[in-house]
């Protein structure tokens, strides 16, 4: 999500200015909290622009704040992400589901929601839910694939990554030439490979090589399903004994 508004964020500035973009938000950002209520979402959108909020204040008088605010700001788009903590089967959810419909009215801004398997949960289920389904297009976020036709998907995004560090002695394309590696010890998820890259390269700091290599990759470990997906548990050996 965050890699989706960042470009957004620099054509605002390229467009406008840094001295007129000023003051501005053209990207916010939103987290569904477990268990929200209309209200507390809400709060969550005036949190992100620190508008504040008192104990004594309405559900309407918050998003009536939130609407000036956003618009005021020229917020242009609003990503809402763990959408699918979200059930509009109970009330809460059901309200919630109603807030954000009410917003999407309110504030002009391109609306993007990102959760976890949505199409398996009530999320897109009953009225109010059939009703965020069709004010939306669903796409699939899969693990990159190292390959996509002619392309490199998975590559290129290494080749960024790389482009990023600061270690003096790194030598540029060392992490390309690992792509098929990395995407099989990542399973081409993106949260596992920025979570190697970046625990790599701390370590190339901290013993002062400066630079990044298999070796240094091979000493990360990583989440337990990057884990379990590079070195799944070897089964015990059976042994053939024959009848006495």
């Amino acid at each position: 999500m965050l890699q989706v508004g960042r470009p957004c964020y620099l054509a605002h500035t390229r467009r406008h200015g840094a001295s007129t973009a000023a003051g501005q938000a053209p990207v916010a950002y939103v987290l569904v909290p477990p268990a929200a209520s209309a209200k507390t979402l809400a709060i969550e959108f005036a949190r992100y622009l620190g508008i504040p909020v008192t104990a004594g204040m309405s559900q309407a008088q918050i998003t009536g704040a939130v609407c000036h605010t956003y618009t005021a700001a020229g917020v242009h788009l609003v990503m809402i992400d763990k959408i699918h903590r979200l059930n509009p089967r109970t009330t809460t959810g059901a309200q919630s589901a109603d807030l954000i419909k009410d917003l999407t009215e309110r504030i002009g801004a391109t609306f993007v929601y990102a959760g976890i398997d949505v199409t398996t949960t009530p999320l897109f289920t009953g009225v109010r839910g059939a009703q965020l389904a069709g004010r939306a297009s669903l796409i699939d976020c899969s693990a990159f694939p190292a390959r996509l036709g002619d392309e490199q998907p998975f590559r290129d995004l290494i080749t960024a990554m790389e482009g990023a560090l600061d270690l003096r002695h790194h030598r540029p394309g060392t992490l390309p030439r690992l792509a098929p590696y990395l995407h099989e010890r990542t399973a081409g998820r993106i949260g596992s490979l920025a979570r190697l890259i970046r625990q790599a390269a701390i370590t190339a700091m901290i013993d002062g090589t400066e630079r990044i290599t298999k070796t240094t990759l091979e000493a990360v470990r990583l989440d337990h399903l990057a884990e379990q997906h590079y070195r799944p548990q070897t089964r015990p050996r059976s042994r053939n004994t024959s009848p006495p």
